[in-house]
């Protein structure tokens, strides 16, 4: 007679990686976490993306208001999904005080040049375990810069746009 064990289900947060390289609408780059944590099954959600406060030619200038916004459904669905990686409890704790302290900040903390979405992804992807050299020639090129994070991660290459960051 066979025994059926019950096993507690496989708990993960993941973080998709997306871009859309070209919009009307800002960010570019952006994350979508979902999941729960492994320690205590707090579900995680949400999509979070950096960009200029107020679009305006302002922004070629130099440095303006900025702010970390939840993109919605209708934007993501057409963005271009990249990767998506599996990370651990500490990792996420990583990646959201990476979210909270881009949202945080005072100021003036966009800048096309030097803080941008894609800054912001990139931060977060080295934040959830993933090699991340900034390439300065990709930073205002989403999608490029994805391809490139890809490329420096030979795992997500090869996972076929999926894998596990542990």
């Amino acid at each position: 007679m066979l025994l059926a064990v019950a096993l507690p289900a496989q708990a993960a947060v993941t973080i998709t990686f997306y871009s859309r390289e070209f919009g009307e609408r800002f960010p570019h780059a952006f994350v979508e976490l979902g999941g729960t944590m492994d320690q205590d099954g707090t579900p995680v959600s949400g999509t979070w993306g950096f960009t200029a406060r107020t679009l305006s030619p302002a922004i070629l200038m130099g440095s303006v208001h900025g702010m970390v916004e939840a993109v919605t459904d209708g934007y993501k669905a057409r963005s271009n999904a990249h990767f998506t990686v599996t990370v651990t409890d500490d990792q996420y704790r990583n990646v959201f005080a990476v979210i909270e302290d881009w949202r945080t900040r005072p100021g003036k903390s966009y800048n096309l040049n030097s803080a941008n979405c894609v800054h912001f992804v990139g931060e977060i992807g080295r934040a959830a375990g993933l090699t991340v050299v900034n390439d300065p020639k990709l930073m205002k090129k989403p999608t490029s810069y994805l391809i490139d994070v890809m490329r420096q991660n030979p795992r997500l290459e090869a996972a076929g746009r999926t894998t596990v960051a542990r």
